[in-house]
């Protein structure tokens, strides 16, 4: 029977693959990226203060990279039906977005699926360049240490149930779950919150 103690020694025998991964994941996904670090981190498997430094240059290298990828699809494919779908996502979650940009920007960053929609649109819609970075770093850093602390949390409930490397698994995949459709009903219900709110108006 494998205990935790087989992922742990997999992951400290190969740890410039799995930061490379942390990185790269940060660019093009995010939030189970975080999650898994902080469990990974609470195991012993990874130094905290280097995933850290580590997710915030993922973090802000996906800032960089989405506007300017924004930028440079407008150019090219400007009209095309692609950013027609990301305009109905991103004003459907974000209604005020126009009025409110940095408030917008700053809220997406905890909306799973949301935020790289709202990155590469601002590029898109060249909205003001040092607004957009303020409400990205300023969200990131608040956004990054719930994250770890929730994968923390996670860890802990996970292993004080069991070592053994399936069921920590199982455990694990169950609260990722459960995270996933708490975040998805969060957003339900601020998407809400923004249509009521243009109706009172």
């Amino acid at each position: 029977m494998h205990t935790v103690n087989l992922l742990i020694r997999l992951v400290e025998h190969h740890q410039i693959l799995v930061y490379a991964i942390i990185f790269l994941g940060l660019i093009f996904e995010g939030e189970l990226i975080v999650i898994s670090v902080g469990i990974l981190a609470h195991l012993g498997a990874l130094n905290l203060y280097l995933v850290s430094f580590f997710i915030l240059l993922g973090a802000v290298s996906k800032t960089f990279l989405g506007y300017a990828l924004g930028e440079f699809l407008y150019k090219k494919f400007n009209h095309h039906r692609f950013f027609r779908y990301i305009q109905k996502r991103v004003y459907n979650t974000l209604p005020r977005f126009k009025d409110k940009p940095f408030w917008s920007i700053f809220v997406s960053k905890f909306i799973m699926g949301i935020n790289y929609l709202v990155i590469i649109f601002c590029g898109y819609e060249k909205i003001d360049y040092k607004k957009f970075l303020k409400a990205e770093i300023s969200s990131t850093v608040i956004w990054a240490p719930i994250l770890l602390s929730l994968g923390y949390f996670f860890g802990y409930t996970a292993f004080s149930i069991s070592r053994e490397i399936w069921k920590f698994s199982m455990i694990i995949f169950v609260l990722f779950m459960l995270f996933i459709i708490f975040d998805k009903l969060i957003g339900w219900i601020y998407e809400i919150f923004e249509e009521f709110y243009d109706n009172v108006k």
